[in-house]
C-alpha cells in the first residue's frame, strides 16, 4: 500500500525522525489556513507547495511550487488543486492522462539559513529480495532521479545491507555518513537519522522508505524534505491505523 507524502512524514515523526514541517489542504481555504499556520511557527512568508498524488517527479509537471508570499500560496495552490498532473510516472507518462491532485501540502522552507548553504543527498531503505536482507540505497546524488544517478554514476550510488538477524549496526551508520562526506554535528546528525529511519521502516512492515532529498541545513541539521513510503500489504493487519491511511482514489 503506497501513501502520499504528508501520510509518510507522519509515520517518519512516530519515530523521531526530523521531516520537512507542514499541513495538508484539499481547498484553497485550507490551504491559505495552512499557510498562516506555517508562517506563524517558522517567521518565514516562503513555503513549497506540493501536490499530493502517487507517483514520483511531481515537480516536471508543475505539481511543486515555490511561493514567497501568501499571494504566491493562493496562485499555486489554486492552480495545482484540481489539475490533471503528469509526471514520468503517472499512467502514460508525460503523454498521458496524469493524474488528478485532491490534496496539497503546503510545506515550509527547511533550506536554512540559505539555499546555497545546505546540501541534498539520496537515502533509501528497502527489501532485497534476493539476498533477502534489507538494503540501504543513498547517494551524495540528492534532488535527482536515482536511476539516471544510477546509470551515469553507479560509482555514487552505495548500498548497505542490513542481516535481519543482527539488525542495523553502528558502525554501519559512520559508513553511511563517512562515504556521504560528512563531519562533525552532521556526520552524528546522519547516524542518528539513518537509525531512526530504518526503525521507522523495520516498525511499519514497510517496503521502500525513500527520503530524496534528505537535506543537510546550513545548521547541520539532517532532514527528510521528501518521502515515498510502501507498506506490506500482508502486514496490514498488524497496522490499523496505517490501513486507515489507504487512499481509494489512488
Amino acid at each position: 500500500m503506497n501513501l502520499h507524502e504528508y501520510q509518510g512524514k507522519e509515520l517518519l515523526k512516530r519515530y523521531g525522525v526530523a521531516v520537512q514541517e507542514g499541513a495538508v489542504a484539499s481547498t484553497l481555504q485550507e490551504a491559505e489556513a495552512a499557510y498562516q499556520q506555517i508562517v506563524s511557527k517558522s517567521n518565514n512568508p516562503v513555503v513549497i507547495v506540493k501536490a499530493q498524488i502517487h507517483a514520483g517527479g511531481r515537480g516536471k509537471g508543475g505539481g511543486v511550487k515555490l511561493a514567497k508570499n501568501a499571494e504566491d500560496l493562493k496562485t499555486h495552490a489554486g492552480n495545482i488543486l484540481g489539475m490533471m498532473l503528469k509526471t514520468p510516472q503517472t499512467p502514460g507518462g508525460m503523454e498521458g492522462e496524469g493524474k488528478l491532485v485532491k490534496k496539497i501540502f503546503i510545506a515550509e522552507d527547511s533550506y536554512v539559513p540559505t539555499f546555497d548553504s545546505c546540501k541534498e543527498y539520496y537515502v533509501s531503505i528497502l527489501t532485497d529480495r534476493d539476498t533477502k536482507r534489507n538494503v540501504i540505497i543513498y547517494s551524495t546524488e540528492g534532488g535527482m532521479d536515482i536511476e539516471k544517478v544510477a546509470h551515469d554514476t553507479p560509482e555514487l550510488v552505495h548500498k548497505e545491507y542490513v542481516d535481519p538477524t543482527l539488525g542495523l549496526i553502528g558502525f554501519q551508520t559512520r559508513k553511511i555518513a563517512f562515504n556521504l562526506g560528512l563531519s562533525g554535528k552532521a556526520f552524528k546528525e546522519m547516524t542518528s537519522f539513518i537509525v531512526k529511519l530504518y526503525a521507522a521502516f523495520v516498525g511499519t512492515d514497510a517496503t521502500l522508505f525513500e527520503i530524496n532529498p534528505c537535506l543537510k541545513t546550513g545548521n547541520d541539521d539532517i532532514i527528510a524534505v521528501d518521502c515515498k513510503v510502501s507498506i506490506d500489504d500482508n502486514a496490514l493487519f498488524r497496522h490499523p491505523d496505517i490501513e486507515e491511511m489507504r487512499d481509494e482514489d489512488e
